[in-house]
C-alpha cells in the first residue's frame, strides 16, 4: 500500500527535506514559486535575485511590503544577490542542486542559466508570462530542447532619421524622448532592443548614435544625393538657428525650460522643414511657440478621458507645464549632486516619467499623432508587460508540478504547458505538449556548436566583435577568441590588459577574410562556439551584422519554407514574451504542430509551386484536415487523461 505524507508519496515527500534547489528570480513568479515550494515540503531552497523593490511590485509580490520599496530583494528576503556572470555562481555552483528553477523576466539571463545548467548537466525549469498568457517548459540536456534552440522574436529597433527626422508611431516620440532624457540628465539606461547607450545625451557622455537632433544626411531630406552630402557638411549655422550639440546648449542656458521647449519643438522642427524631401508624401510638421501657446486658449484645455488620473491625455499646455516642472525638478535634482554628476532614467522616478511624457507627447502632437495618457507612455518606455497575479499564480504551480515530476524520477513524463488568455476548442486553457528534442543546429546545446555571421571585416572593429556579436547577441560573459589561421592568433582574451589594444582595429587587420573561422571560449559559461566569417558589403542601413545559416532556416522542409524566413538580424535585446519552444503562441494549434502529413503535403504543394490546384484537390485536402483534426483532437484528450492518472 502507498503511503502518503499529504499528497505526496512518502518517498518523494522525504526527499524534498533533503533535495537542494536553486530559484533564480524573486519577482511576480518567484514569489508565488516560494510560497508553493515551502508549503510543498522543501526546506533547502537557495535564491538568486539582483533586483531592487519598486512600488509597482507590491501588488503581486507578496513577500515585499512598502516599506522595502527602494531596497534589493536579496537584502529583504536574506537570498543570495551576486550578479549571475560572477565566477561565485559557475558550473561547480550549479551541480550543487538537483534542480533549478527560473523565475527571471530577461533574456540575457535565461541564456546564462539555461548554459550554465546545461553545462552542469542539471534539470531547468523554465518559466515566463506575459499578461493572460504563461509557459512552463523543462529543460534536460541531450533530451530536450533547450531555451535557445528556437530564434526568439527579435524586438524591433528604429533607424535614427526615423527618431530624428520622420517619426510616424507614438513609439518614435517615446524612444526619442527617453534619448533625450540623457541628453539632459543620465548615463545608461536599457530600453528593450533600441540600444543600450540610449540616453548619455545632455547631461551624459555623448553618443552620437543617439542624436535627437535633425538628422541632416537623411537619404530623403533633399532632392539628390549631392544636397544630402551638402546638407550634411553645412555651416553650423542654417539661417537664425545654430546648429550645436543639444547638450552643450543646454548647458548654456542652464538648463532654461523656456529656451529649451523653443529649441526642441520650434526651432529643431523649422529646419527639418526646411529638408524639403521629406515633405513631398508626408504631413510636415507643425512648429510649437511656448509664448504662442500661453497666449493662446490652451490654458483652458482639459485633459481628455476618464478613469484614473494617470489614465488621461492631457492637453497641450498642460504638457508644456508638465515639461517645465519636470525639468526645473530634474536641474534642482542634477545640482545637488554637484558638479559633474548624472541622473539615470527610471520608469518608477516621478520626475524623469513626466520629463519623458511631456517630450514624447508634445512630439506625438507637432507630428499630428494620437497622444497617450501618462500610464500608456510609461507602460511602452519602461518595455512594461502586463503583469497578472494570477497567471503568476498559476504558473509557479505547474513549475512545482513539473519539479515533483523530475524528482519523482519521471522525466519523460514532463511537459511544456501553455496557459491560454481563451479555452481552445477542446476548450482548455492549460494546453500540455510533448517535449521537443534537441535542434541539431543550435549553437548552444548542439554536439559541436556553430554559427555563421554576415559582416563587413573592413568595417567591424573587434570591440564591436565582443561587445555586439559575442556578448550581446550570443550572450557570452567573458569571450576569448582565437583565429584559426594555422597560428593560434589570439583576437581577444578574457583577462583584463592582454588585448585592450587590438579594440580599435578591424578585423581585417588580423587577416580575417570571407570564410575566416573564429574559435570562442567562454570559460564562465563552459561554452565553446566556432563563428564562420561571412564577409559581405551589402548589409542593410544600420544593420552591423546578420547571423544565418541557424534554426529555423535550417529546419526540416515539412516544418519551414525556407523562402518565408528572414535572417536574425543585429539588435536582439530581451523581451518580456513568455519563454522558450517554437511552439509558444497565444494559441497552440496542436493538430498543425503534430499532424505531419498533412503538414507534409501543404509543404509539397508550396514547394513544387502547385498554385492551380483544382476544386476537387481543395475539398479533398480540406475533408483530410478536418478528419486528422478530429482524431488528434481525441487522441490529445486521452494522452491529457493518462497523464493525470485518471485511468490505467
Amino acid at each position: 500500500m502507498v503511503q502518503l505524507v499529504g499528497s505526496l508519496r512518502k518517498e518523494l515527500a522525504d526527499s524534498l527535506s533533503t533535495c537542494k534547489v536553486l530559484v533564480v528570480g524573486a519577482g511576480g513568479i518567484g514569489c508565488e514559486l516560494l510560497k508553493n515550494l515551502v508549503l510543498t515540503g522543501f526546506k533547502n531552497i537557495e535564491v538568486i535575485d539582483l533586483d531592487t523593490i519598486d512600488v509597482s511590485n507590491l501588488n503581486r509580490q507578496f513577500l515585499f511590503q512598502k516599506k522595502h520599496v527602494g531596497k534589493s530583494k536579496a537584502q529583504v528576503c536574506k537570498y543570495q544577490g551576486i550578479s549571475l556572470s560572477s565566477p561565485d555562481y559557475n558550473v561547480e555552483f550549479f551541480r550543487n542542486f538537483m534542480l533549478v528553477m527560473n523565475a527571471l523576466d530577461n533574456r540575457a539571463a535565461r541564456n546564462h542559466v539555461n548554459r550554465m545548467c546545461l553545462a552542469a548537466d542539471i534539470p531547468l525549469i523554465e518559466s515566463g508570462t506575459a499578461g493572460y498568457l504563461g509557459q512552463v517548459t523543462v529543460i534536460k540536456k541531450g533530451m530536450t530542447e533547450c531555451y535557445e534552440c528556437q530564434p526568439k522574436p527579435t524586438q524591433k529597433t528604429f533607424p535614427g532619421c526615423t527618431i530624428r527626422n520622420t517619426p510616424s508611431e507614438p513609439i518614435h516620440c517615446i524612444v526619442w524622448a527617453k534619448y533625450l532624457f540623457n541628453k539632459c540628465w543620465t548615463t545608461v539606461e536599457l530600453f528593450g532592443a533600441v540600444c543600450e547607450q540610449c540616453f548619455l545625451q545632455l547631461f551624459g557622455e555623448e553618443d552620437a548614435d543617439q542624436e535627437v537632433s535633425p538628422d541632416t544626411a537623411d537619404p530623403e531630406a533633399s532632392w539628390n544625393p549631392e544636397d544630402t552630402a551638402a546638407r550634411a557638411t553645412a555651416s553650423e549655422k542654417d539661417g537664425d538657428i545654430k546648429r550645436v550639440s543639444t547638450k552643450e546648449w543646454a548647458r548654456s542656458t542652464g538648463y532654461d525650460p523656456v529656451k529649451l521647449f523653443n529649441k526642441l519643438f520650434k526651432d529643431d522642427i523649422m529646419y527639418l522643414l526646411t529638408m524639403d524631401k521629406l515633405w513631398k508624401k508626408r504631413k510636415a510638421p507643425l512648429p510649437l511657440d511656448w509664448q504662442q501657446l500661453e497666449n493662446s486658449a490652451y490654458p483652458q484645455e482639459e485633459s481628455v478621458g476618464s478613469g484614473l488620473k494617470d489614465q488621461q491625455v492631457l492637453g497641450v499646455w498642460a504638457l508644456c507645464q508638465l515639461f517645465q516642472h519636470s525639468v526645473e525638478t530634474l536641474r534642482s535634482q542634477l545640482q545637488e549632486k554637484g558638479e559633474g554628476a548624472e541622473l539615470v532614467w527610471d520608469k518608477d522616478d516621478p520626475p524623469a516619467m513626466d520629463f519623458v511624457t511631456a517630450a514624447a507627447n508634445l512630439r506625438m502632437h507637432i507630428f499630428s499623432m494620437n497622444m497617450k495618457s501618462p500610464f500608456d507612455v510609461k507602460s511602452m518606455a519602461g518595455n512594461i508587460i502586463p503583469a497578472i497575479a494570477t497567471t503568476n499564480a498559476v504558473i509557479a504551480g505547474l513549475i512545482v508540478l513539473e519539479g515533483l515530476k523530475i524528482l519523482s524520477g519521471e522525466l519523460e513524463s514532463c511537459r511544456t504547458i501553455f496557459l491560454n488568455k481563451c479555452p481552445n476548442l477542446r476548450k482548455k486553457l492549460l494546453v500540455p505538449c510533448v517535449l521537443d528534442p534537441p535542434s541539431v543546429n543550435c549553437y548552444v546545446c548542439a554536439s559541436k556548436p556553430e554559427v555563421t555571421v554576415k559582416l563587413n571585416v573592413h568595417k567591424t572593429m573587434v570591440l564591436s566583435l565582443q561587445d555586439r556579436i559575442l556578448k550581446e547577441r550570443f550572450g557570452m560573459v567573458a569571450p576569448d577568441v582565437q583565429i584559426e589561421d594555422g597560428k593560434g592568433t589570439i583576437l581577444i582574451s578574457s583577462e583584463e590588459g592582454e588585448t585592450e589594444t587590438n579594440n580599435s582595429k578591424f578585423l581585417a587587420d588580423f587577416g580575417i577574410r570571407n570564410g575566416s573561422r573564429l574559435q570562442v571560449d567562454d570559460f564562465l559559461q563552459d561554452y565553446t562556439l566556432l563563428v564562420n566569417v561571412l564577409h559581405t558589403e551589402e548589409l542593410e542601413r544600420d544593420v552591423e551584422f546578420e547571423v544565418v545559416g541557424e534554426a529555423p532556416d535550417k529546419a526540416p522542409p515539412p516544418q519551414t519554407n525556407q523562402e518565408d524566413v528572414n535572417s536574425i538580424t543585429n539588435g536582439n535585446k530581451d523581451s518580456a514574451q513568455p519563454s522558450t519552444s517554437s511552439k509558444g503562441q497565444q494559441e497552440i494549434n496542436v493538430f498543425l504542430s503534430s499532424s505531419h502529413g498533412a503538414a507534409n503535403f501543404v509543404w509539397s504543394l508550396k514547394k513544387e509551386k502547385k498554385t492551380k490546384g483544382t476544386k476537387q484537390q481543395l475539398v479533398t485536402l480540406k475533408n483530410g484536415l478536418f478528419i486528422a483534426k478530429a482524431i488528434w483532437s481525441k487522441l490529445n484528450d486521452l494522452i491529457i487523461m493518462y497523464n493525470n492518472n485518471l485511468f490505467h
